[in-house]
Formats: structure tokens, sequence, C-alpha cells
């Protein structure tokens, strides 16, 4: 069994997702596209590369970086606010070229529920996207680049409002007033389970799947980040006193009743 895992993006989520996966036995090369982090990517065990993917080209010894192995795992989301907008597909499709010409046969690819868009009610893996954003169009076409060539086993996985460490959205929305959607379910997953979900899809060869990532508890808005304001001393938000109740629902009933997948870390 070849335990060599290529990982494209070594920050937040997959810093840890590596240090995870080398505890379990596996060897990684990872990706960043800071050459100053390289040295600290080496110190906790990763083969360091810096990989820098643009709309025109793959800048970095991405053949190296793919080299004897089977598994690669794309946690590259898109860059699309602010000034600086990329073309996300384009990037896609560059590095879609580079690892169907190397030895890699399975593909995680890690993308957002932000695909489901306008989609209101309950969602599950069978529901048709419709996003509503630049964001979860370009993520679903992605997708699509992958999965749409079977030289690989692909499998998708589609995480909810990412948290953990600093990150939370309280962070953001404390103090602001008048929001809209306060009767809108929360659709969140913790780091935790990210990793181990990940970890998972891994080790039990769970490929060519789709899977929600997205913890099994859904309280409203106004309510959650009301409690959550409180529990880290910080004024809560204010939402506008409107009853209208769209929205969706992701689940992960595929994880959790196909799978048998446990979710670790309460949000």
């Amino acid at each position: 069994m070849n335990k060599t895992i290529a990982l494209i993006g070594c920050g937040w989520l997959g810093l840890p997702l590596a240090k995870n996966l080398i505890e379990k036995g596996y060897s990684i090369n990872g990706s960043t596209t800071s050459a100053d982090k390289l040295h600290s990517l080496k110190e906790v065990g990763i083969n360091a590369f810096k990989i820098v993917i643009t709309e025109e080209q793959l800048e970095g010894d991405i053949v190296e970086f793919l080299k004897d192995t089977e598994i690669v795992v794309i946690n590259v989301p898109p860059k699309l606010r602010g000034i600086k907008k990329e073309n996300y597909v384009k990037k896609m499709q560059l590095l879609h070229q580079a690892i169907a010409q190397s030895s890699v046969q399975k593909i995680l690819f890690i993308s957002s529920t932000a695909v489901y868009g306008a989609v209101e009610g309950e969602v599950s893996e069978e529901t048709e996207p419709e996003p509503a954003t630049e964001s979860g169009r370009q993520m679903l076409s992605a997708e699509n680049i992958f999965t749409d060539n079977r030289q690989f086993q692909t499998t998708i996985l589609r995480f909810g409002g990412l948290i953990g460490g600093n990150r939370h959205p309280i962070n953001m929305l404390s103090g602001r007033s008048n929001l809209s959607n306060g009767n809108h379910a929360i659709n969140l997953i913790h780091r935790n389970d990210c990793i181990c979900i990940i970890a998972e899809i891994i080790k039990n060869n769970w490929w060519n799947e789709l899977f929600n990532g997205v913890y099994p508890h859904h309280p409203k808005k106004r309510d959650y980040y009301h409690s959550e304001a409180i529990k880290n001393n910080l004024q809560p938000p204010d939402y506008k006193q409107d009853n209208y109740k769209k929205g969706k629902i992701v689940n992960s009933d595929r994880l959790i009743f196909v799978k048998k997948y446990k979710f670790t870390t309460t949000i």
C-alpha cells in the first residue's frame, strides 16, 4: 500500500489534517503558497513544497509533489471576495491536468454546501444544487472537473460553515444590528470533525462518493449566535423580527446512517 498522500493547501484546515495523518502513519507531501511557511511545515514532518496555482500556470515542482502518490486531497477554497477575484475553475482545470499526468488514482475534493445555494428545506446529497453565489457556482463547476474524469476515483466532501480555534462567525457578528434571516438554521461543522471525516474516508476507501459534512444540530441563527455571544462575553447580534422561516437544513445522513460516522465535537 502506497501511504504517501499529496495534500494541496496546508492552512487552517490542511496543517492540522496533515499532522493527524502523519500520526496515523502516512507520509504527507504538503503544499503552501508561501516560501516563509516551508520551514514550519517541515518541522512537523511534512514534505513541504511551494506550489502556487494561478489562472495561467502552476508554479512549483508539481511533478515531484505528486510523484509516487495514490491519493491527493484538494483543499483550495476559491478567493472571490475583495478586489482581487480569481477564476477558480481555470485554476482547478490546470491542477486537474497536472494530476492526470501523475500516479494519482484517488481524489478527495473539499467543497462547500454553498453549492446548494437557493435550495430551501431539508437538503441531502440527493438534492440538486442551485448555487446562488459566484463562489458556489465555481465550486460546483470545479467538482465536476474531477468527477467527470473516470480516470480517478473522486469523492466530494461538502463542508458547512467551518469553526474551530479562533474561527467562529460570532466574532464577526457580535454587536451588529438589523441582521436578516434570524430564523434560518445554522449549518456548521467543527474543524476536528472535518479532520476526522477526511481521515475516515481515506482509511475506509470511501471513494466515488458524495458527502455533506455538517454537524447534526440546527438551531435558529438568532438563538445560536445570542448564546455564543454570551458564552464568549461578546455583545449579541440583533436580528430583524420577521417570522419568515425559509432557509435550509443540510443533513449529513450519508455519513451518520450509512457510514456510521459519529461526530466528535459539538458546535
